[in-house]
């Protein structure tokens, strides 16, 4: 086989086998596979922080608050993390992840 021909056996392994059972825990990691690199982190910082505010996000994660927004707007799009308002500051909401089993 040459370099320039694609490698079916690999391409067809991996659509059929990344799957498995877990079809809404497969969903999940493929969305978020997609995002940048600063939301994988976001979300990873909320897996074992949450629940936490913007600015809580940027001190534990290091990164800038503008990129933590973006982040967090992206990860809202994929309806990986939900927010509500923070109870010590109405201005601020807490994030954490989505419960996969909630519809």
């Amino acid at each position: 086989m040459s370099t320039t021909e694609p490698d079916a056996e690999l391409d067809g392994d991996s659509k059929t086998d990344d799957r498995g059972d877990g079809g809404d825990e497969w969903d999940r990691d493929s969305g978020l596979s997609e995002l940048p690199p600063s939301a994988k982190l976001v979300y990873k910082v909320l897996e074992y922080e949450a629940p936490l505010t913007q600015e809580g996000i940027a001190a534990e994660s290091r990164l800038c608050s503008r990129t933590v927004r973006y982040a967090l707007g992206k990860l809202e799009e994929q309806d990986l993390i939900s927010s509500r308002a923070c109870l010590e500051d109405a201005r601020q909401s807490k994030y954490q992840l989505v419960d996969p089993e909630t519809p």
